[in-house]
């Protein structure tokens, strides 16, 4: 049942981020200065923000920097985590040294510090985030690909491979990738929860997406100093940031039972 339910929210928000400009009742930038923090009403069901632009357009907009920063991020950390993993434990050796010792470099710092300090220093703007989380992002992939890979290597049947002459490309790509695939998936379910909710908390602290434009992040930002005189413009962008997060983490959980991965998502 849990399952069903985070499918059925995944693919609600998933509609709504592709739909934005079609199911979106009014210009999520257009202002209406005067019905500033209006509470929620039938023509705008959401309330409006300070500067009286529609909370539920903005809303809708957001889902599309949400899920978009999260699958481009997550895509080129698996990426980098696929290149640097496969080449670690096929080779091993010193190769292996060098890049395990290259990753505990970024495992010795928390992750949100790093994109924090990465998104200032390479400046406020949602390609930037990108990068942020890319950068953070690929050392957990690229842990799990060379465990499995090392595992891996140690079975029969990629001796009689490596006897019959297979190069490493065939070897890596035909007989690695494929055994490495389930753990990667839930690692992966599971990083896109974590990018969407970093992503928040950059755009929060102004790190992010920059107006007029609209992220989670920054609506909850902007309805921080109005907490109290109009608390809609906190909740509504908090329980959508919990509720995307939620369904993410149950539908990661199916699948790490599914596939009977231990120590993922955990």
């Amino acid at each position: 049942m849990k399952t069903w339910i985070g499918l059925a929210l995944l693919a609600f928000f998933v509609i709504v981020a592709v739909s934005a400009p079609i199911i979106s009742p009014y210009d999520p930038i257009k202002q209406e200065l005067a019905a500033g923090l209006a509470s929620p009403s039938l023509a705008h069901p959401f309330g409006q923000d300070k500067l009286g632009r529609d909370i539920l357009s903005r809303i809708f907009y957001g889902t599309r920097v949400s899920l978009g920063v999260g699958f481009l991020s997550v895509g080129i950390s698996l990426s980098i985590g696929l290149f640097i993993g496969g080449v670690s434990g096929y080779f091993g050796g010193w190769i292996d040294a060098f890049f395990m010792r290259f990753t505990d470099i970024f495992l010795a710092f928390p992750g949100i510090l790093l994109a924090i300090a990465f998104a200032a220093t390479l400046g406020p703007s949602l390609t930037n985030v990108i990068i942020a989380l890319s950068i953070i992002g690929w050392v957990g992939y690229a842990r799990i690909i060379r465990g499995q890979i090392l595992a891996i290597r140690e079975q029969e049947y990629i001796a009689a491979v490596y006897a019959l002459g297979a190069g490493p490309v065939r070897i890596i790509t035909r007989h690695f990738l494929p055994n490495v695939l389930a753990p990667v998936i839930v690692k992966a379910t599971f990083g896109l929860s974590g990018a969407i909710v970093t992503e928040a908390s950059l755009s929060y602290l102004g790190l992010g997406i920059q107006p007029p434009n609209s992220s989670w992040g920054a609506l909850l930002n902007d309805g921080r100093s109005f907490l109290l005189l109009a608390p809609h413009l906190t909740l509504i962008p908090g329980v959508a940031i919990m509720l995307l997060v939620m369904a993410l983490s149950l539908v990661g959980e199916r699948l790490r039972d599914y596939f009977d991965v231990k120590g993922l998502g955990s």
